[in-house]
């Protein structure tokens, strides 16, 4: 089944075929380090992430880059606000970056390049474009010349009247066009800096992710990808000055998410309604806002509120006890063959799935699937007789679909958390010793975090409310 992605530049779904066989270079904008990551920025993450899974699962090597933009205007900011270096600060929240992601089940790209490590090969980037006529010096600043590259503007599909007419231009008589933009910036006093041919200074923004992708994944790539946002001018930018300095084609599918609204509110710091992933998960568990950040496809807006948040809580607890139960149930079934209709089944939930992830990798669809899925496990469940060979096969999909695909299930091979586990051990052995106000006690902690225990005859049972 062929693999069909929008993309952005031809406005059109496009069957994927990439430079090399079974093998594709994808590279997503990451996040500048300056402050937590916010509910709109894990959109573009999760879901990225989401898209590698399959691509994997359909039997590519994904060679995924992700960068980390640690020096820029906002993180020289925090810095003079704080009084941290620009480095403890990128390093901060970096490391604050990862933590978020972990909880999220975002999977490590194959490499995270940092800006300030790839200075030398941004400055000889620059000093490239510079000898081909597509950037000049001016005061230690060098600016690209964006009127220079024939078919500016054909990612956002604009044309430079347009681009022209509705850039939002600072005062700066150095600058050739008013849409030429900042490869390189000088110094000013105090700032964290560069030497260069030209000066002491710092990268550019666009500047930094053509160096990064050209280092790690060549002069063209199979895949770009990151929010709407970026559109223009970054990716913008980076088509004209990466296509300047190779020749070559730089991407070959552009994709984009787009925006999240705030109780249908566009997000902004304006007007303070941007939540920060960190202090969502203080209320939600990490799983539910996963959920969230799939459960529309990737190109269409959502909108976040409270009482969406709680669905995606309760959606992704069916799923999971769904299939908790179902290996509970596996545990104790009877040897035999597998059921030749159960075999069908899955069949047709794995026919449907990859036809939806296939079609522009649309999550929402494959989540239906997934729910299909749900009603198979709850059927066996409470069917008197099922084989433990068919059991272990529709864990398996879950395993497969919901879990390392979808990523909405802890499908580590055991029946219960870790966490779960220990206090049930403990409950247990209070038991034994005659400690009943103890083990009440565990179940009472238990039940607050939602989780009820069943006391049967093969033992302790335990699934979410």
């Amino acid at each position: 089944m062929t693999i069909k992605l929008f993309n952005t530049l031809t406005r059109q779904k496009e069957t994927l075929t990439t430079l090399e066989e079974n093998k594709i270079s994808m590279y997503v904008c990451g996040p500048t380090v300056y402050s937590y990551i916010h509910i709109g920025n894990a959109r573009c993450f999760v879901f990225f992430d989401v898209a590698r899974r399959f691509l994997e699962y359909r039997g590519y090597e994904v060679n995924y880059v992700q960068n980390f933009t640690d020096v820029d205007d906002r993180l020289i900011n925090a810095s003079i606000e704080t009084g941290l270096s620009v480095p403890e600060i990128a390093e901060r929240y970096i490391e604050a970056y990862f933590e978020d992601m972990d909880s999220l089940g975002v999977k490590r790209a194959t490499t995270h390049p940092r800006a300030t490590e790839n200075i030398q090969e941004m400055i000889e980037f620059i000093q490239g474009l510079i000898e081909k006529g597509y950037a000049y010096e001016t005061n230690g600043d060098v600016y690209y010349r964006s009127l220079k590259k024939e078919g500016y503007g054909c990612l956002s599909h604009h044309s430079l009247e347009d681009l022209k007419s509705g850039a939002r231009v600072e005062v700066n008589d150095l600058k050739e066009s008013p849409l030429d933009f900042a490869l390189w910036k000088a110094a000013k006093p105090g700032e964290i800096s560069w030497d260069t041919p030209w000066g002491t200074g710092r990268p550019g923004w666009h500047i930094e992710c053509s160096a990064m992708a050209r280092r790690y994944l060549g002069d063209t790539l199979d895949i770009h990808a990151g929010g709407i946002d970026l559109c223009f001018p970054h990716h913008e930018n980076e088509i004209a000055q990466s296509e300047a300095m190779t020749g070559e084609t730089f991407v070959r599918y552009w994709l984009h998410n787009e925006f999240i609204n705030m109780n249908n509110v566009k997000m902004s710091k304006s007007i303070g309604n941007v939540m920060s992933v960190v202090e969502l998960r203080k209320h939600f568990q990490p799983l539910a806002l996963r959920y969230f950040l799939l459960s529309t496809h990737y190109r269409n807006p959502m909108n976040f509120t409270e009482d969406t948040l709680k669905q995606a809580d309760e959606s992704v607890s069916r799923i999971q006890t769904a299939y908790e139960n179902l290996q509970h149930r596996t545990l104790s079934a009877q040897v035999g063959e597998v059921d030749g209709s159960i075999v069908s089944q899955l069949e047709d939930l794995t026919s449907r799935f990859v036809a939806e992830m296939s079609d522009d990798f649309n999550s929402a669809n494959a989540i239906t699937v997934v729910f299909d899925g749900v009603r198979l496990a709850n059927d066996l469940v409470s069917r008197e007789v099922i084989t433990e060979e068919t059991g272990k096969l529709v864990v398996k999909w879950f395993e497969t679909f919901a879990g390392t695909i979808l990523g909405l299930i802890h499908s580590d091979g055991k029946s219960l958390e870790d966490e779960i586990e220990a206090l049930i051990e403990e409950r247990q052995q209070a038991r034994k010793d005659r400690d009943f106000a103890l083990a009440d006690a565990i179940r009472n902690q238990l039940l607050e975090q939602g989780i009820i225990l069943e006391d049967t005859p093969q033992g302790v049972r335990w699934k979410r409310k």
